[in-house]
């Protein structure tokens, strides 16, 4: 979903601009060194395994615990309220600025027309859900795989089995496609099923594996040759 269909990462860097406008003493960070900061901080009080059964206001938590983080980045203390205040601003102008990854949707429509389509993502359902609206594809989507749901994440085996079994296919039948080296490629890998990275960024390879590689889903055509499809649609699974 992030970063593959979702346009997380761009829209967290529009988002923090905002914040970064609103905010004068963020001003010693740029916003590229804000930004990274940001993802940094993302990466160790993000709450997806540990999400299931939590309230709301855990995450909400974990949001301002990151601005008070970004703060020290910066220079500066920010205070409980304030932090609470910065990581709402954010909320706001990421729910405002959200977009899906150039191409992704197309792609996604497209080959659902040959192949039943699913997604496997780390972190809550109802996030997760709701991102899935906002792109119009509920419908287009056969089944969505979610680690609060499944109780284990990417890329552990366990979660892409469950993407297998609800697909009703072998290992060798799938491909999956991500942009996270960790949690997507190595993933995939480890539960059998072929791979193909999403490097819209230009990260250097991580290791010598040999795995497929795109930069962008534009053109569509060329991206479906990548993932080897034909043209007809199996039985779809049941929704």
């Amino acid at each position: 979903m992030d970063d593959t269909i979702f346009d997380h990462s761009l829209t967290c860097r529009a988002a923090l601009a905002v914040v970064r406008r609103r905010e004068p003493r963020f001003a010693s960070l740029s916003l590229d060194r804000l930004w990274r900061r940001y993802l940094d901080h993302l990466s160790v009080t993000d709450l997806t395994l540990g999400s299931v059964g939590h309230p709301p206001s855990l995450y909400a938590e974990a949001r301002a615990a990151r601005f008070r983080a970004l703060a020290r980045d910066a220079g500066w203390e920010c205070t409980v309220a304030e932090s609470r205040d910065l990581s709402t601003l954010y909320r706001r102008a990421y729910t405002r600025l959200r977009r899906a990854v150039p191409g992704a949707v197309p792609l996604v429509r497209r080959v659902a027309r040959s192949r039943p389509v699913g997604i496997v993502t780390n972190n809550q359902v109802a996030e997760q859900e709701e991102k899935l609206a906002f792109l119009g594809l509920t419908r287009t989507v056969d089944y969505l795989i979610i680690s609060e749901a499944v109780g284990a994440e990417k890329p552990s085996r366990e979660i892409f089995r469950a993407a297998l079994k609800a697909a009703r296919v072998r290992p060798h039948e799938a491909v999956m496609v991500g942009d996270s080296w960790r949690n997507d490629v190595l993933g995939a890998r480890g539960a059998g099923i072929r791979p193909v990275w999403f490097n819209r960024f230009g990260h250097p390879r991580p290791t010598r594996h040999r795995v497929a590689e795109v930069t962008s889903f534009q053109p569509t055509p060329k991206v479906e040759r990548v993932l080897g499809l034909g043209k007809s649609r199996p039985a779809s699974p049941p929704r």
